[in-house]
C-alpha cells in the first residue's frame, strides 16, 4: 500500500464537498482522510515531510487546490470551500484523471494568470525527464508553489475592498523602501488616491492611484485624469491596477511629461511576493552539500 498521489484525491474531495454546503479546509481535509485512507498502515498516515507537516494531509489539501484552479471548487470566504456546480458534474461523471484538468480551460487560464515562459519551461522539461534530478524536481516543485501563490494573491486583491486595495499598495511601497506615505480623502481626491514619500526625508513626493479591476482594462482616460489631478509639487506618479492597461493607457503614460510608472496585476503580485506583503513564509529547507575543503589534507 502507498500514500494516493494529490490527484488522486480530486474525486474524494468533490464527494465530502457534495455533502456539506461549505467546510474549512483542514476539516475537509481531515475528513477525506478518515473517510478514504482510513485503512492506510498506520506509519504511512502519519508519514511526515521534511517540514514536519504530515502527507497525506498536505496532498489532499494541493488535490484541493487543483480543483480550484479549475473552479470545480471555490472559496465562498475565508478559511472554507465550497463545491461548485461545475464539480458536481464532473461528480456525477465520477472520475477526474490529471490530465483531464490540466486540458481544462479554466485550469489553463488561471496558471497563465501569473504564470511566466521560464516556469512553463521548467515544467515541461521535467515532464519530458523521466530521470529528473533531484535539483530538477526542486525547481519544478518551487515553481509551481510561487505560481499557486501569486495566483491566488492576485484573486484576493480582486476581492477586497477598493479602499483597502488602495493601503495594501502604500503598505507595499513603504516596504519597498519608500518613506512615509499619505492617504487622501475618499471623496473629492481628483484620482490621486496616496501620496508617498520618495525618500526618508520627503525632498520628493510621488503621488499614487490604485483600480481594483476584475477583467476591465485601465483605459487611457484614466491615466489622463490621474496626470491632471497631480499637483505641481510632484512630477511623479504611480498608477497600479489588479488588471491591464491598454495600449492607449500606456501610450500616453509614455508620452506624458510627468514620469508615470505603470504596474499591472502580474508585475503587482511579484513584489507584493517579493516584500513579502499579504504573504508569509511557511517553511525554510536547508539542503547540505559535501564540504570538499574539509577532506582535504594540509
Amino acid at each position: 500500500m502507498e500514500l494516493p498521489k494529490y490527484h488522486e484525491t480530486f474525486i474524494p474531495v468533490l464527494e465530502i464537498l457534495n455533502t456539506v454546503e461549505s467546510i474549512k479546509s483542514r476539516d475537509l481535509a481531515s475528513k477525506v482522510r478518515d473517510l478514504y485512507y482510513s485503512e492506510l498502515p498506520i506509519e504511512l498516515m502519519n508519514q511526515k515531510t521534511s517540514s514536519g507537516a504530515n502527507v497525506l494531509i498536505d496532498r489532499i489539501l494541493w488535490g484541493k487546490s487543483y480543483l480550484k484552479m479549475g473552479k470545480f471548487v471555490m472559496y465562498p470566504k475565508r478559511g472554507f470551500v465550497q463545491i461548485t456546480e461545475k464539480g458536481k458534474r464532473i461528480l456525477e461523471l465520477g472520475n477526474l484523471p490529471l490530465q483531464d484538468l490540466q486540458n481544462d480551460s479554466d485550469f489553463i487560464n488561471h496558471r497563465e494568470t501569473v504564470t511566466s515562459e521560464k516556469v512553463n519551461e521548467i515544467e515541461d522539461e521535467i515532464i519530458k525527464i523521466e530521470n529528473a534530478s533531484p535539483q530538477d524536481l526542486i525547481d519544478s516543485g518551487f515553481s509551481t508553489i510561487e505560481t499557486e501563490v501569486k495566483t491566488e494573491l492576485l484573486e484576493r486583491l480582486k476581492e477586497i475592498d477598493p479602499y483597502y486595495f488602495e493601503k495594501v499598495i502604500l503598505i507595499l511601497l513603504k516596504k519597498m523602501g519608500y518613506g512615509d506615505f499619505i492617504e487622501t480623502s475618499k471623496s473629492g481626491d481628483g484620482g490621486i488616491d496616496g501620496i508617498i514619500n520618495e525618500d526618508k526625508l520627503g525632498l520628493e513626493k510621488i503621488y499614487t492611484q490604485a483600480k481594483r479591476y476584475n477583467e476591465n482594462k485601465v483605459r487611457e482616460k484614466d491615466i489622463r485624469n490621474f496626470i491632471g489631478a497631480m499637483s505641481g509639487d510632484t512630477s511623479k506618479g504611480v498608477f497600479i491596477t489588479t488588471s491591464t492597461f491598454d495600449d492607449a493607457a500606456v501610450k500616453k503614460a509614455k508620452e506624458a511629461h510627468h514620469r508615470i510608472i505603470l504596474i499591472d496585476g502580474l508585475k503587482l503580485v511579484d513584489l507584493m511576493h517579493q516584500y513579502n506583503v499579504g504573504v508569509q513564509v511557511k517553511t525554510i529547507y536547508e539542503i547540505k552539500e559535501i564540504d570538499n575543503d574539509f577532506f582535504e589534507e594540509d
